[in-house]
Order: C-alpha cells, then structure tokens, then sequence
C-alpha cells in the first residue's frame, strides 16, 4: 500500500529520512523489489532505492504524481541537467562540427552543426562563439556529455535556435523558472497584462526578456528577480503601481 507515503506528501523530509517498502512488513508497506507491479513506486529526484528502504538524500518538499511517482521539489544552486528539458545556452566555442555549449551545469554541453532546422553540409547554421540559443537535451546522465538539439521530434525549430537580439539575459532560481513555465502561471499573466514583452524561460534558471523600451527592459527583469521573495498581495501592489505609471 501507499498510505504511508502519500500522507507525506507536502512535508518536508530531510536527508536520512527513510520509508520501510517490505511486503513481509505491514499492510501500509510496499515493495520495490521482484516483478513490476501497478503499484510499484518510481523515484524521482531526491529520493533513492536501498534495497527494501525508499531514502532521502536532500531536503525538500515532497511531491506525487499519478500513479506513483514521488520526489523531492527543493531548491537548488546549481542546474542539474536533465533529459527533455528546454535550456537557454551560451555558445562558448566551435570544435570542428560541433558547439560547445554552456548551460550552467557542471559540464558544457555539444551542439551539432546539423541540428538545426534545414541545416546540411553546404547549408550550415551562422552560430557564433557568445549566441545565446533555446535548445532541448537529448543526452544527459552523469556517464555521457550533455548533448542538445535545436529541433523538435519532427525535425522543426518550434522556437528553438539562435536568439537574443536586444533582450537582456539574467539568472533566477530555478524554482521561479519552473513557476513562470506552469501552464497556468499567475506570475507570468500578470506581468502581461503590465506591459507587452518577449520573454524566453530556460530550465536552467536562465531568463531573456524585452520589452518595448531598454528601462521597461530592466523594470520587469528587476521584478522578476524580486517576485520569488514577495507574497501575492505584495507582488499585485507593486505591479498596481507600475501600471499607474510609477517607475
């Protein structure tokens, strides 16, 4: 059973926190080993097997998701890179066919010069050494180099690829990346409706906005930064006196 779990989920766990999974054990117990079952719990950042023990390895707010997915949603300094997720690089090199990309992990990352939307042999992309670029990972584990791709399943640029003229690039925590991609982000529709602007969210905390003018520009970025520490009614206050035009 998951009942032991799932009453958890929403609490914090602290590293060495641990859950018994033996099926010699009590009802509320489940098992990780032997074949695969519907009820067989998938581990998610955070969390580690030990043999008939489920472990947390960092702090963090436990998460679930159907049907049995648990992790540990904590913050982190450092982007870890992960297998799908969108990223916003910098170009930090040119090594024969292949770009060397820096996406904020604790290794760069390679770009191949054909993948890009229609590019060939002859017909090569024009990236150069400091473009930013929007790209997807395809590779990434703790054995391998990361490896990106400009192109989606189909082979189309879906908004990937060179990008950056005129905005302004800052961090953020990766926390309020993940806040302002949710598909029904209050953030983000609020900073809409305060002025129209171009905003691209990487996975790896890295931010590009633009707006109409360069002090718009640095108004939201300087929002942005500060929203992660502020409470709704706060965040609506000040966004309240922005569109009354109180720079």
């Amino acid at each position: 059973m998951l009942s032991r779990l799932k009453a958890k989920v929403g609490s914090v766990l602290l590293p060495g926190d641990e859950f018994c999974l033996d099926t010699t054990a009590k009802a509320d117990t489940i098992s990780l080993a032997g074949p695969s079952k519907a009820d067989k719990v998938v581990c998610g950042p955070g969390l580690r097997r030990s043999g008939d023990r489920l472990l947390a390895y960092k702090s963090g707010l436990l998460r679930h998701k159907e049907p049995n997915m648990f992790w540990l949603d904590a913050q982190h300094k450092r982007y870890v890179p992960a297998k799908g997720e969108t990223v916003i690089g910098i170009v930090t090199a040119k090594s024969g066919d292949v770009f060397k990309v820096d996406v904020g992990g604790s290794e760069q990352a390679s770009l191949s010069y054909l993948a890009f939307e229609g590019a060939t042999k002859r017909n090569r992309p024009n990236v150069q050494v400091g473009d930013l670029l929007f790209a997807q990972l395809i590779v990434a584990n703790k054995d391998m180099e990361a490896e990106l791709v400009c192109v989606d399943s189909a082979g189309r640029a879906n908004g990937m690829g060179v990008f950056g003229a005129g905005g302004f690039l800052f961090r953020v925590s990766l926390a309020l990346a993940r806040r302002l991609l949710a598909p029904n982000s209050d953030l983000r529709a609020e900073l809409e409706q305060l002025f129209p602007c171009e905003m691209v969210v990487g996975m790896n905390g890295r931010l590009w906005v633009k707006s109409s003018s360069v002090r718009r520009t640095l108004v939201l970025a300087n929002l942005l930064e500060s929203c992660e520490n502020m409470t709704p009614a706060q965040r609506r206050q000040i966004f309240s006196r922005l569109a009354q035009g109180a720079f």
